[in-house]
């Protein structure tokens, strides 16, 4: 039995009795006239059922009786477009009950619906709007023989989002490989920084080097717009212009990571453009890189999602004091520039945030026990994947030393949450100074 298959049967045993959900897949994207955005399947869809096709939909009933509605085989569609599985052989490789054509769907789903209570679906306005059609058809069949159809709806994700935000084995060796693929490419761009020292340099070659190390490792897509960003575009958080000139003497960031089998993979590091840090970088990159230490020694079972990013926050408060970015005199002790948020104009976005099929991926952060004071960040559990990517951010302003101007690092890694502690996904590409160097200029 396929891992996607017990994903259902779980899904199944959640599901109240009388009940069914229905998932359809993404659709297709124009990208301009008559061109498509690569296509990538609905996540959701994905993890239930392993199928990449388009123009699909899956519905699972409270037993677990799985129907599926994809493309027909067409043999002059796959001519143009490439071979469709077609409903008899999904039947087979997907492991689910009963296939139909797309092209049958308005038929031949609203009479599924007869006899049901509930109805599940991903809440999406489009989805609520197809679910109505769908609802009118079956209440005319309902009129005609006297059976019942959904009354109540709710929203699938509720589920799902609990599912996917622990990882199995499996997810876990994929999301392994996709760090691992990442790895390479931040290692092949450091090489080609530093060969090209004394050439003209553009921000696009790295991302070049990242993307074509992506697919010679079997990737066939980025998770995310990849950022390489030199100099003083580092201080700019979602940075994807990509074209401007590698000065020698600037950092470069990149923050990079490819897709592998539908799982992503969120890799960032920043190091010297010519294969060294001067001596003012290194004190701002030892600093997020103490930060980062901290963040991810916090990560155990039972630690509070929030706990990686107090951690960073308390050794970069205490940093920006000791290296006069804010002054004591003014704003106080490590303590009061976290209560007083004195650190935001350097340090403004979280630590953390769930990983899996998505980059950002699902998962609510907040426990659903709560005390008098409100909602309480979720306890960290065995099987969850997040990033840890402390960073500082030192424009040009009068309360930063002039040295420091136009310094961006951030540091990102992929942990998963172990029975005991933690384990880092993504240590194969260096992070300290002196690994960084010597990998570098060796």
């Amino acid at each position: 039995m396929n891992v996607h298959k017990l994903r259902r049967q779980k899904l199944a045993r959640k599901l109240t009795k009388h009940s069914v959900a229905i998932i359809p897949t993404a659709p297709e994207v124009v990208r301009s006239r008559d061109t498509l955005y690569p296509y990538r399947p609905d996540s959701y869809f994905y993890y239930l059922s392993g199928f990449r096709e388009p123009n699909a939909y899956l519905l699972i009933d409270h037993t677990g009786f799985t129907t599926l509605w994809c493309q027909p085989k067409d043999m002059e569609r796959e001519i143009w477009d490439g071979q469709r599985l077609g409903p008899n052989e999904a039947c087979q490789q997907l492991q689910v009950d009963r296939t139909y054509s797309i092209d049958e769907i308005n038929q031949t789903l609203p009479p599924l619906l007869l006899t049901k209570k509930q109805l599940w679906y991903p809440s999406t306005q489009a989805m609520k709007q197809q679910i109505y059609q769908w609802c009118n058809e079956a209440t005319k069949l309902n009129v005609a023989n006297g059976q019942i159809c959904p009354s109540i709806e709710a929203n699938l994700c509720d589920i799902l989002d609990e599912f996917r935000l622990i990882k199995d084995a499996s997810e876990l060796r994929i999301m392994q490989k996709a760090a691992d693929i990442s790895a390479q490419a931040h290692l092949a761009a450091m090489r080609l920084c530093s060969l090209s020292v004394n050439q003209k340099l553009y921000e696009y070659q790295l991302e070049a080097k990242i993307l074509s190390t992506f697919y010679s490792h079997g990737s066939k897509f980025p998770a995310y717009n990849s950022i390489v960003a030199a100099g003083k575009n580092a201080c700019i958080l979602h940075y994807v212009e990509n074209n401007a000139t590698v000065s020698p003497k600037e950092l470069v960031l990149i923050d990079a990571g490819c897709e592998f089998q539908g799982y992503a993979s969120d890799i960032t590091r920043t190091f010297p453009a010519c294969g060294k840090f001067s001596s003012v970088q290194k004190e701002v990159y030892e600093l997020v890189l103490n930060a980062q230490e901290a963040a991810i020694n916090a990560i155990h079972p039972g630690a509070p999602f929030t706990a990686p990013h107090q951690a960073a926050l308390q050794v970069l408060a205490h940093g920006l004091l000791e290296l006069g970015i804010l002054q004591k005199n003014k704003h106080g002790n490590a303590s009061d520039v976290i209560a007083n948020k004195t650190y935001l104009p350097f340090y403004m976005h979280r630590t953390s945030h769930w990983l899996g099929m998505d980059v950002h991926d699902c998962g609510s952060y907040i426990s659903h026990a709560t005390d008098i004071n409100g909602s309480q960040p979720r306890a960290l559990q065995v099987g969850m994947v997040l990033t840890v990517e402390p960073g500082l951010y030192l424009r040009p302003s009068a309360e930063v030393p002039e040295k420091y101007w136009n310094i961006g690092i951030r540091i990102e890694d992929d942990v998963v949450v172990t029975k005991t502690s933690h384990r880092i996904l993504t240590r194969k590409v260096p992070v300290d100074i002196e690994s960084i160097e010597q990998w570098m200029q060796s």
